[in-house]
C-alpha cells in the first residue's frame, strides 16, 4: 500500500514496518525505530506503491505524537500526489507521563498513517505554509525593526512618518536588487 523513507536514516520500509490498529490505520512505534531520539528524525518520505490505487477522494494522511501528546497532522498523499516529503515538527511531550505508574512500560513517540476523505484534511503541504508564516513573520519584524527607527513617541502612541511604509519598501527592493542572497535570509 505505501512506504517510508527516513533521509539519512534509513532504508525504503513497507507496510510491513507499522503496526496495523484496524482496516484504515497503521502506527509506527518509534521506540522500536531510534528509540527515545526520535525527535531527532526531522522529515521522512512517504509514497504510494506502483500496484496501489488510493481512490481520487482519498489520502493517506501522515501523523506525528511525541509521548503523551497528541497527534499532530503533518501531510497527506493522494493519488495525484503519490509521495511527499514531509517535515516531522515533533510536538513537546504531554503530560500525561506523569499520570503513568513507575512500573509501566516507557510511553513512545509515535508515527500514525490513516486513509481520510480528502476534503476532511487541511492542506497537504503542512511545510510550505510554515515557511510562509516564518517569511512574513520575518519580513513584519524587517519593518518593525525599520520604522523603530523613525518614530518617536506621543503618550502611549508610537508615531512614525507618513511615508514610512514607501521608504521601507523602496530600500527593501534595493537591497533585493542589489544582493540576490538578501531575500534567502529570510527564509529559515
Amino acid at each position: 500500500m505505501f512506504g517510508v523513507v527516513f533521509p539519512n536514516r534509513s532504508f525504503p520500509m513497507d507496510i510491513s514496518a507499522f503496526s496495523q490498529i484496524d482496516t484504515f490505520h497503521w502506527v509506527l512505534d518509534m521506540n522500536t525505530f531510534v528509540g527515545e531520539a526520535y525527535d531527532q528524525i526531522r522529515e521522512m518520505c512517504i509514497f504510494l506503491l506502483n500496484n496501489f490505487t488510493l481512490p481520487p477522494d482519498k489520502a493517506l494522511a501522515v501523523y506525528i505524537q511525541s509521548p503523551g501528546s497528541q497527534f499532530l497532522f503533518c501531510g497527506a498523499v493522494t493519488l495525484a500526489r503519490p509521495s511527499a516529503v514531509l517535515s516531522l515538527p515533533w510536538p513537546e511531550p504531554g503530560g500525561q507521563m506523569q499520570l503513568m505508574p513507575p512500573d509501566s512500560p516507557p510511553l513512545s513517540a509515535k508515527i500514525g498513517v490513516s486513509v481520510q476523505d480528502l476534503a476532511s484534511l487541511p492542506s497537504l503541504d503542512v511545510t510550505a505554509e510554515k515557511r510562509i508564516e516564518r517569511l512574513a513573520l520575518k519580513v513584519g519584524e524587517n519593518l518593525f525593526n525599520f520604522m523603530q527607527s523613525f518614530c518617536g513617541v506621543d503618550g502611549s502612541k508610537l508615531v512614525v512618518p507618513m511615508d514610512i511604509l514607501d521608504r521601507w519598501f523602496k530600500k527593501f527592493q534595493e537591497k533585493a536588487k542589489r544582493d540576490p542572497e538578501y531575500l534567502k535570509g529570510f527564509v529559515l
